[in-house]
């Protein structure tokens, strides 16, 4: 859902996302537009397996922070809320308390749903990347994951495959079909 349908500008979004009417909305600000993060039950179960999954290897590997979908990142001049995130420790030794943390996460994971916009989708990625960070775009309907990765070529892991942290959650092996319920 559209708030805004002319650009505007970072400061206009922080000013407009800190009034009490929207205290209760998660805002994004993606390409100089504000947009309503709305989700579906099935994506946002599928964001909830990932988050658990992720919430279990740190507690055997404490190297950092996890975040679901309400936690916000600058990227950039931009704002999002990934589905999932991760921050090292190694970069932010603390939690952030911000609304939106000033670090962009070492991974972000962004679950499809029928809301999303998928152009703005592409600018997420190419901003992610542009700041060092690692994304999986979950895709429901298709059961699989698109891995991009810093100077890296996409890839793309279906419902027989295994994702695997990399040097972001070394160690990780989650088969994509345990992310999918059914």
């Amino acid at each position: 859902m559209a708030v805004t349908t002319q650009p505007i500008t970072v400061e206009e979004f922080e000013r407009l996302a800190l009034q009490p009417e929207n205290a209760d909305r998660r805002l994004e600000f993606v390409g100089g537009e504000i947009s309503e993060v709305v989700s579906n039950s099935y994506s946002s179960l599928v964001a909830a397996r990932i988050n658990g999954f992720l919430f279990v290897y740190l507690l055997h590997n404490p190297i950092g922070y996890l975040t679901g979908a309400d936690g916000g990142y600058q990227i950039g001049d931009e704002r999002y809320i990934p589905d999932v995130a991760f921050v090292a420790k190694a970069r932010q030794p603390e939690p952030s308390h911000e609304t939106y943390n000033p670090l962009a996460p070492d991974l972000a994971v962004e679950v499809i749903s029928p809301s999303d916009d998928l152009n703005a989708l592409r600018v997420k990625v190419v901003n992610y990347l542009a700041a060092g960070t690692m994304v999986w775009v979950v895709r429901p309907e298709a059961k699989s994951v698109e891995v991009y990765a810093p100077g890296q070529p996409v890839r793309r892991v279906s419902a027989d495959g295994t994702l695997d942290g990399g040097e972001v959650l070394p160690g990780l092996a989650l088969p994509v079909k345990d992310i999918f319920p059914g």
